[in-house]
């Protein structure tokens, strides 16, 4: 399958990091780095939702119980 779509940032500088062959330990730490910053992205998201939208724990207890 051949892709038409351009690299994002992001994807072009994970290829510069992964053309130097780095070590599986380098590549458990970075993989951990991404997940780490992208967690805590998606975290601040939420909590920023919650307030502006008045939603409750209550609330989210119900949708994770759904």
């Amino acid at each position: 399958m051949i892709y038409s779509q351009k690299l994002s940032s992001l994807q072009i500088e994970l290829l510069k990091v992964y053309s130097f062959q780095p070590e599986e330990e380098d590549l458990i730490a970075i993989r951990s780095y991404l997940a780490d910053y992208f967690s805590k992205k998606f975290i601040f998201k939420i909590g920023k939702s919650v307030e502006e939208k008045d939603i409750t724990e209550k609330d989210l207890e119900n949708w994770l119980d759904a």
